[in-house]
This record gives structure tokens, C-alpha cells and sequence, in this order.
């Protein structure tokens, strides 16, 4: 029986990979680096900022300094324009209703920065219950280390057994596998289904809907 699902954020609940792009770019040229396309950043994006600004950065710029400097120019962008061109994906928003109508729990577990994931959720995300939001906190080591999970269960009150981690990387499988709950793959975000085949989540799903059902299932189950 499930009554808890925690979702992962960029690639899975929105399509962020566009204002992403145009912050990292701004944050590049502003300093001097070669620019990306907007495609290339869906395998840099996935553990944080930080590793985002060494994949985007040459080999031979991925200093501290200058990925101090990325960092600066990137946060005065991205806190400005980070739903310039963000959106749910299709058939998010109808799931999250559904799922809430049954009484499942939903959380948020994200390696994007805290202020800006509790930001976007909130506002394309208005009135849906998610409790915790939980980004990347200063102290608390990036999935896939499964802190984050845990912390979700802790302050939930629900059981391994009774969580569906879902998420669209190997990132989000190796993080649902570490803290010992289900993962479900999506195949409508940043990788590829390969790459999520690769960790044999127990679910893959290729629309939202598919949650859903799979919800209904484990709990008729149950």
C-alpha cells in the first residue's frame, strides 16, 4: 500500500530545461566562456548547481574561482527568470489532483537550490499540498544520497514500504534504491529511458496517468 509519493522536480513535475539553459549561457558569457545549447544542458543539470557549472565550464576553467564567479551571475539570473519558460508537463498538474483526492502524500525532493525549488513549486504549483519541499540545503549531502528521503519519512510519518520515489534520471533511481523505497522511472524528462532501465526501477512510466493507476494498483493490493 502506497500513501506517499515523493517526486522529484526539473524533468519529472516541470520542463525547466530552457530557463536553465539561459541562465547558465547568461552566467557563461558574462564571463567570458563558450555557450551551450539549451539540448546539451539536460546531461548537465540533474546534481546540483555546482556540478552544472563545471560540466557547462571549459576543462580548464573548472576552478573554484570561476565557478564562484558562474554562480553569482547565474543566482542574479535564474532568481529572476526561473519560470520565464518553466511549465508543468502535461498531465502533471491532473495527477497531483488526483493523487491528492485519494489522500496520497506528495513531497518534493529536488538537488536544485532551496529558495528556487520552493519558489517554482510554488508558483506553478498553487494550492497542492506538498509537505516537505526539500531542495538542496546547506549541510545536507545531494541525492543520490538518501538523506533527503529520509528526512521526508521522518517528518511524514510514513514507511519505506509505503513510498513511491519517482523521478526522470539515474541520479533519482540511485537515490530511491539507497534509501530502500520504489522508484518509478519517467521516460517524459531530461534522460533517456536507457538510463533508467539501467538502475531496474520497479515502475517506468511514460505518461503521468500511469502514477495513477499505479497507485490505484498498490493500494487495491494493499
Amino acid at each position: 500500500m502506497k500513501k506517499l509519493a515523493i517526486f522529484d522536480l526539473d524533468g519529472t513535475l516541470v520542463d525547466s530545461i530552457a530557463d536553465l539553459a539561459c541562465s547558465t549561457n547568461y552566467a557563461l558569457k558574462t564571463w567570458g566562456f563558450p555557450e551551450h545549447r539549451t539540448e546539451e544542458y539536460r546531461y548537465f543539470v540533474g546534481n546540483g548547481i555546482s556540478v552544472l557549472f563545471e560540466r557547462a565550464l571549459p576543462p580548464e576553467a573548472r576552478t573554484p574561482q570561476d565557478i564562484g564567479h558562474i554562480r553569482t551571475s547565474f543566482l542574479e539570473h535564474y532568481d529572476r527568470h526561473n519560470t520565464d519558460r518553466t511549465l508543468p508537463y502535461e498531465g502533471i498538474p491532473e495527477l497531483l489532483r488526483l493523487l491528492a483526492a485519494e489522500g496520497c502524500r506528495l513531497a518534493v525532493a529536488s538537488n536544485k537550490y532551496q529558495s528556487a525549488t520552493t519558489a517554482i513549486v510554488g508558483k506553478l504549483f498553487p494550492g497542492v499540498p506538498f509537505f516537505p519541499v526539500f531542495g538542496q540545503r546547506e549541510g545536507v549531502p545531494r541525492k543520490p544520497d538518501p538523506q533527503i528521503v529520509r528526512e521526508i519519512l521522518e517528518k511524514t510519518g510514513v514507511t519505506q514500504e509505503e513510498t513511491l520515489y519517482i523521478g526522470d534520471s539515474a541520479v533519482d533511481m540511485q537515490t530511491a534504491a539507497q534509501a530502500g523505497v520504489d522508484a518509478c522511472g519517467v521516460t517524459w524528462g531530461f534522460r533517456p529511458r536507457a538510463e533508467l532501465e539501467t538502475y531496474k526501477p520497479r515502475y517506468i512510466v511514460d505518461k503521468p496517468a500511469e502514477i495513477y493507476s499505479i497507485y490505484k494498483e498498490e493500494n487495491h493490493a494493499g
